[in-house]
């Protein structure tokens, strides 16, 4: 089985390094210093429990990636656009594209892109999962969990397949049948801890401990789930409670990927967080004040000056 990775940073360093070291075919797009790494001694991967350097393929052109069965897409949300072009000619190949991005539109963007919808199934990834140098990754904690389904829900023998191959090769992988919900349970918490942490500049716990701070949270996830159920999505009376409770699980230091993107500098996903519930409550009527507060404010430091 052949895999190609869009996005070689954290996430598809990660998985594909995985896939790589259990003998499965994988090609990586990339480009610059990482490329070059890559080609020269292969992908380091690091882990808490082990560190392993596998030697694959790595191309900066689409062209060069062969005919995968599998593409994961693993860039960030703000580089979709960037890769379109190479997602529709591995589909084109018959490969079967899965996004691995934060948010909930990023198959739905595939397909908006020139995909076909026959070529993309859902999916996300919970994992801790950076680039810390070129041709080097690190996985931070224990998670490497993903989850695939068809869209919008139901299981395939696809699905199955690339659940049973991520397992196989060290990942804690499932099949979703309803990978929608779960993209919202997902999307409820990354963007409520994307919104407190954000706006204050802290990590989970100083935000958390403050005299209103459980009720931000509580707050900013109500939002979220009022957008979904009033999307259609079958999200149960328990889902509101759960999240709240893994945020109280998280570590005082806990620093959300968004506030590690806003302390670099550097582009951030408040479009696909915050940015997609505000945008999507107002398309089914719903407000969401936390999360409208959010978009505006962590949006100005990305507009000319």
């Amino acid at each position: 089985m052949r895999f190609a990775i869009l996005g070689a940073g954290g996430v598809g360093g990660f998985f594909g390094g995985l896939l790589a070291r259990s003998g499965f075919e994988v090609a990586f797009l990339a480009r610059g210093p990482h490329l070059a790494a890559i080609r020269s001694r292969g992908l380091e991967v690091r882990a808490p429990e082990e560190s392993f350097t596998v030697f694959v393929e790595a191309a900066a052109d689409a062209e060069d990636l062969g005919h995968p069965d599998y593409a994961i897409v693993a860039v960030k949300g703000y580089s979709l656009e960037a890769i379109l072009p190479a997602a529709r000619l591995l589909a084109g190949r018959g490969a079967t594209l899965v996004p691995l991005l934060n948010g909930v539109d990023a198959a739905d963007r595939l397909i908006a892109g020139g995909v076909p919808k026959e070529n993309v199934i859902g999916g996300l990834t919970h994992v801790s999962a950076a680039r810390i140098a070129p041709g080097v990754v690190e996985r931070k904690s224990a998670l490497r969990r993903v989850v695939v389904g068809e869209l919008p829900r139901g299981v395939s023998v696809r699905a199955e397949t690339l659940a049973a191959v991520l397992r196989e090769a060290g990942a804690e992988a499932t099949v979703s049948p309803d990978i929608t919900a779960d993209l919202w349970r997902k999307l409820a918490f990354i963007a409520s801890i994307a919104a407190a942490c954000g706006l204050a500049r802290s990590p989970l716990g100083p935000v958390r401990d403050t005299p209103l701070g459980k009720l931000l949270f509580a707050r900013a996830v109500r939002e979220v789930f009022a957008v979904a159920r009033a999307r259609g999505v079958p999200i149960s009376d328990d889902d509101e409670g759960i999240t709240l409770t893994f945020i109280d699980s998280l570590g005082s230091g806990t620093k959300p990927s968004f506030l590690l993107d806003l302390e670099a500098g550097g582009p951030t996903e408040i479009d696909d967080l915050c940015g997609a519930v505000s945008r999507l409550g107002r398309e089914a009527g719903v407000e969401t004040p936390i999360h409208d507060t959010a978009t505006a404010t962590l949006s100005v430091r990305r507009m000319p000056a």
